[in-house]
């Protein structure tokens, strides 16, 4: 038989924990609520949606709170909190690339980083493009400064085809290659220079793959507006067939539903992020540096469904608060 001290103890301590799944859960409903409702949310639920992965841990702590506190109602709330988390953490609809194709293949290894305003190690990002045998690179925040330090770094040596739009700050982008490329524009409507290039895969039939280096603009401040047409104008590069990857900072997670849209696709098929389909998905790639925040994925290779890829890595580099992102993309041509 229990003493009454220990009864008024669990009292209190039930009571408490009741007290305490306040604050635990307030914060998970707030991000689920941004997370579930499909709307043109502000500024800010825009920005805090992105940290939606890191709102399991407290609602694992509401969960816990819940169940020692032996309220009914907060027991139903925490496990709904905490199964929307799980969904979204480990969604049904990841896509898987379309079967193989008859023809043969082609495997490239792609990389793309964020050299935030130029300041990347020029010669650590060379070495990383030479370790891990690099055919395509896309460079975002590319300045005219960088551009020199790469090419006294040796990179034309190794990737001696480029698009480049060097820009002072965080306007300019670039795509290397080692294989021939030729321009193809830029995406319209852009605060960054997002430029495309057609590259020759030398399957001799005329095969190429579409590649737009990507950066949206960030939603902050007065730039949300800005963010959504970036998303929407780098989905429209898509032009509905052949092979397609956008490679870059898209400053968007699954969690935003904008980034999702893109995915579905404006050209007629849905795109595939190959860290999702690799199952890398939660790997962050922001901030490296600088920012005493969580870390998520803003960075994103993301393919039309006819690519199969491997090998999903990041790598960290000095000089950036984004981490490079590189995969192999095997490439049926007819």
């Amino acid at each position: 038989m229990a003493a009454p001290g220990d009864s008024v103890a669990r009292r209190r301590a039930a009571v408490a924990c009741r007290w305490l799944f306040v604050p635990a859960a307030l914060p998970v409903v707030a991000v689920s609520v941004i997370r579930a409702v499909p709307a043109d949310w502000p500024v800010f639920a825009v920005q805090l949606v992105a940290f939606t992965p890191w709102a399991a841990v407290p609602a694992a702590a509401a969960l816990l709170l819940a169940f020692l506190g032996r309220s009914r109602w907060q027991q139903v709330l925490a496990a709904a909190l905490a199964g929307c988390q799980a969904f979204w953490l480990f969604p049904l609809d990841i896509r898987e690339p379309a079967a193989e194709a008859a023809g043969s293949q082609v495997s490239l290894v792609v990389l793309s980083i964020n050299a935030e305003l130029g300041g990347a190690d020029a010669a650590a990002l060379v070495k990383l493009v030479r370790e891990r045998r690099v055919d395509l690179l896309a460079v975002e925040e590319y300045t005219p400064q960088l551009a020199r330090r790469l090419t006294a770094a040796g990179l034309d040596n190794v990737l001696p085809h480029r698009v480049a739009r060097p820009r002072d700050r965080a306007a300019g982008s670039a795509i290397y290659s080692s294989y021939p490329l030729q321009e193809a524009g830029a995406l319209p409507g852009t605060r960054f220079s997002m430029p495309v290039a057609d590259v020759d895969l030398g399957a001799g039939n005329g095969t190429v793959l579409r590649v737009a280096a990507v950066h949206a603009l960030a939603p902050v401040g007065n730039g949300l507006g800005q963010w959504r047409s970036d998303l929407v104008a780098a989905a429209g590069a898509d032009p509905g067939s052949g092979p397609l990857l956008l490679a870059g900072d898209f400053n968007a997670t699954h969690d935003h539903r904008e980034f999702r849209a893109l995915l579905a696709g404006t050209g007629g098929r849905p795109l595939l992020d190959v860290a999702a389909s690799l199952g890398s998905r939660l790997v962050p790639t922001w901030p490296m540096r600088g920012y005493h925040l969580p870390g998520i994925a803003l960075d994103h290779l993301v393919t039309s469904p006819d690519i199969q890829a491997s090998g999903y890595s990041v790598d960290r580099l000095e000089g950036t608060d984004h981490a490079a992102v590189s995969a192999t993309l095997n490439i049926r041509v007819p």
